[in-house]
């Protein structure tokens, strides 16, 4: 584990789009916390690992196993882990 989570949520979007692919939460926050930054572009990534390093903003982006993209967004802080769809940021 690279960062802590802080509190866990999710928005009914995202817990719709989980549901439909059959896949849990944790099966994508395990990837996120542990460093896997999934489908973020490269200067994303790069970007993450300087903000585990300096407490700032980590985003994640995943596709679930029915296409549906989710995002994972850790607050700088690290009181909040939100999972949710593009969209709806």
């Amino acid at each position: 584990m690279l960062f802590p989570l802080g509190r866990i949520v999710a928005t009914p979007g995202a817990l719709s789009v989980l549901q439909k692919a059959e896949q849990e939460p944790a099966e994508f926050l395990d990837k996120h916390v542990n460093g896997d930054w999934g489908e973020v572009p490269e200067e994303d990534k790069k970007e993450n690992e300087f903000s585990v390093q300096r407490g700032f903003r980590i985003l994640s982006a995943y596709t679930t196993s029915a296409d549906d993209k989710i995002w994972i967004l850790t607050e700088a802080d690290r009181s909040f882990t939100t999972i949710l769809l593009p969209g709806e940021y």
